[in-house]
């Protein structure tokens, strides 16, 4: 969100950014002799899909966004080097002449919006999904369903020689450089790690012949595109896979890559098959950070640490200790395009927060969606979704403060018209304060409290505790509903017993809940209260250590990959979790995150269930009909998480008296608790009023 209605001073009394002294180490340059580049920030590789839809005019108008908006260095999503190396047959690349033309238009726009940028060159290897993947050994992922062929020399030799061909191309195309990938698992890595290498000849075997391939394409890359160009190296410097590599290894192939011709290091973390989350929302903040850490010093070029990293203080303060010469935030900018801008006026508090929720950046890339942002809706759609100047101003009326409700009232706003919010609750979030409380994702307090500020700094008319009447409705231009959803009523025989809650009462705090609990519904709804009932004390998000020590994380001068044997906490409380569906709980949940869910509950011990009926509530537990027959489930507590319908009564009062009205979020459609579609949906009737 951005507008000259809510901007605020942008330079002190002397004429400096108050940024400047906010964010000394951040907003400072970096030289690499060649070039200076203006801040400490990289916006990090993130693959949207805009490419493969050939409109180079699009991704232009996303990249270019970004630069204006003050990101020291840009990379792009990974460009295939050749056909066999990308994620996908037709994923987008550059390896032919063809393709010059159309990244010459990203890097223009780019230029001419202040900003630099360099090109991502990811070879997939194994990775790719298609029948014509290659890797060092011919081991299938996890992740995919092909296995891939094994190179010989010459394959090998083919490969190295378009990653050169590729880096020359970027150059002719104006890129000021490029990034090598060589993390999370892709083709490089796979020669790296005796996870996939199992060759026995100069490629594999020892670590220096398993390193050949890196340093042999560094030499390669650097030779054709000649000293005055950027060339950053994407580490693994945690492979978070069994038979990963040594921190002596990292250690030798990190000074290996700078002899070799690499500018800059970039510090990746895990490979995409790892059953550790590394950038999620439970993922503590800078929780890598201290493996970069390790690297500084050893080294004689600059080194960028990642993940996790959404806020200017945390990107300052790491830089402040030393634990790297640069950041890495990648979502934060498709959250919002002016981050670095904003922190350098002294807005931070401005800045639309990434959430790390996943489900509208990568959840979409996996699903074969354009990318975009749960908290912003423009992200990869700039040029098809702004909010310019109504025409005509108008009096709006917004029942509802929840997420749809918010971000209706402040593109609204934004746009000219006179906003006036109502809701009845005595704060402002709706849904979204419920989220909050959940154990890993604390990030919603964030996402809360750039809501008020906003409303506050927008001039919208806020009256909370305040029950929305078609009489008060009465005389505004357009009046937009958005009064979220009810708790659905499962109509179990019993339900009314004193031992039944529902999700609402749980996640307020006001139902008092047993130590064997039965949830119905096994949605997000249900895996959210599951987490919240067998936690007990601060969220492990809270703390780096305790998380670390959970998901089995270590010094990788400890064990190869920092792999070690998770120690999860004891439950507070024995749960099962129930649902109709005859499917795997928790298989329709988020694309990259869903597995984070079942594989937390399940180290708590929670017991999932699917296929059942629910017959009966007794004071002694709930009967149910499963394909085994009746079975009596003893629990103290049953807690309903089956489902939610629109509140609706207000809408449909004023439809009735033909009154006309625009119903979003949950009030429209209550399927689980969409945040992304609600906030989606009420920028886009805002940006149209």
């Amino acid at each position: 969100m951005s507008s000259a209605r809510t901007a605020r001073p942008v330079t002190s009394p002397d004429g400096t950014p108050p940024g400047a002294s906010l964010y000394p180490h951040l907003l400072a340059p970096l030289d690499l002799g060649h070039v200076s580049l203006r801040n400490r920030v990289l916006m990090g590789s993130m693959h949207t899909g805009l490419e493969e839809r050939g409109d180079w005019d699009r991704v232009a108008a996303y990249y270019a966004e970004r630069a204006a908006g003050g990101a020291g260095l840009i990379i792009t999503g990974g460009m295939a080097p050749n056909a066999e190396g990308g994620v996908f047959p037709g994923a987008a690349g550059l390896y032919t002449e063809d393709d010059i033309a159309n990244h010459r238009k990203v890097t223009q726009a780019v230029h001419d919006a202040g900003g630099r940028i360099a090109m991502q060159i990811l070879h997939a290897g194994r990775y790719a999904y298609g029948k014509d993947c290659v890797s060092s050994s011919a081991i299938k992922s996890p992740i995919s369903p092909f296995v891939p062929r094994e190179l010989d020399e010459d394959g090998i030799e083919k490969q190295i020689a378009d990653f050169a061909t590729c880096a020359q191309r970027a150059r002719e195309a104006g890129y000021d450089g490029v990034e090598v990938m060589g993390s999370e698992g892709y083709f490089i890595n796979q020669f790296l790690a005796l996870h996939v290498n199992r060759r026995e000849d100069r490629w594999g075997g020892s670590y220096e012949n398993r390193m050949r391939l890196p340093v042999e394409v560094m030499k390669r890359v650097r030779a054709a595109v000649g000293d005055d160009f950027i060339i950053v190296y994407r580490i693994s410097l945690l492979d978070l896979v069994p038979n990963g590599q040594s921190w002596d290894e990292v250690l030798r192939l990190a000074r290996a890559m700078e002899e070799a011709g690499a500018s800059i290091l970039n510090t990746g973390i895990g490979w995409h098959e790892a059953r550790i989350p590394t950038i999620a929302t439970s993922v503590p903040r800078a929780a890598f950070s201290w493996v970069t850490k390790k690297l500084m010093g050893q080294v004689g070029i600059p080194l960028i640490t990642s993940n996790r990293i959404n806020t200017p203080d945390v990107a300052e303060s790491l830089l402040a200790e030393g634990c790297a010469d640069m950041v890495s935030m990648a979502r934060p900018f498709l959250a919002d395009a002016e981050f670095v801008k904003k922190a350098a006026e002294g807005r931070a508090e401005e800045i639309t927060p990434c959430i790390g929720c996943n489900q509208a950046c990568l959840d979409h890339t996996f699903m074969g969606k354009i990318s975009s942002c749960l908290v912003n809706p423009r992200a990869c759609h700039e040029t098809e979704l702004n909010y310019t100047p109504a025409a005509q101003a108008k009096t709006v009326a917004v029942v509802g403060a929840g997420p749809a409700g918010l971000m209706a009232a402040l593109v609204a706003a934004e746009r000219g018209h006179k906003v006036t919010l109502y809701e009845r609750d005595g704060q402002i979030g709706g849904q979204l304060n419920m989220a909050r409380v959940i154990p890993g994702k604390e990030e919603f307090h964030g996402l809360v409290e750039w809501f008020e500020t906003m409303v506050a700094r927008a001039g919208i008319d806020l009256h909370l505790n305040t029950e929305a009447t078609a009489e008060a409705l009465e005389g505004f231009d357009e009046v937009i509903i958005a009064t979220g959803v009810l708790p659905r009523d499962p109509q179990i025989p019993g339900q009314d017993g004193a031992n039944v809650v529902n999700y609402v009462d749980v996640l307020k705090g006001g139902a008092m809940v047993g130590s064997r609990v039965a949830v119905l519904g096994a949605g997000g709804i249900g895996f959210d209260v599951s987490e919240y009932l067998t936690h007990q004390g601060e969220s492990p998000t809270l703390h780096l250590d305790h998380w670390l020590r959970e998901w089995g994380v270590t010094d990788p001068e400890a064990a190869p990959g920092g792999l070690a044997k998770p120690e999860p906490p004891k439950p507070a409380r024995a749960i099962t979790l129930l649902q109709r569906k005859a499917e795997r709980p928790g298989k329709r949940l988020g694309k990259t995150t869903g597995w984070i869910h079942r594989a937390s509950l399940t180290a708590r011990d929670v017991r999932m269930m699917g296929g059942v009926s629910y017959e009966a509530i007794t004071p002694d537990g709930i009967m149910l009909s499963t394909d085994q027959g009746p079975q009596m489930l003893a629990v103290d507590t049953v807690v309903l998480c089956t489902g939610q319908e629109p509140m609706r009564a207000l809408a449909d009062a004023l439809q009735e008296a033909g009154r006309p009205v625009h119903v979003i979020g949950g009030a429209d459609v209550a399927a689980e608790l969409d945040a992304k579609r609600a906030i989606d949906q009420g920028a886009r009737l805002a940006a149209s009023l």
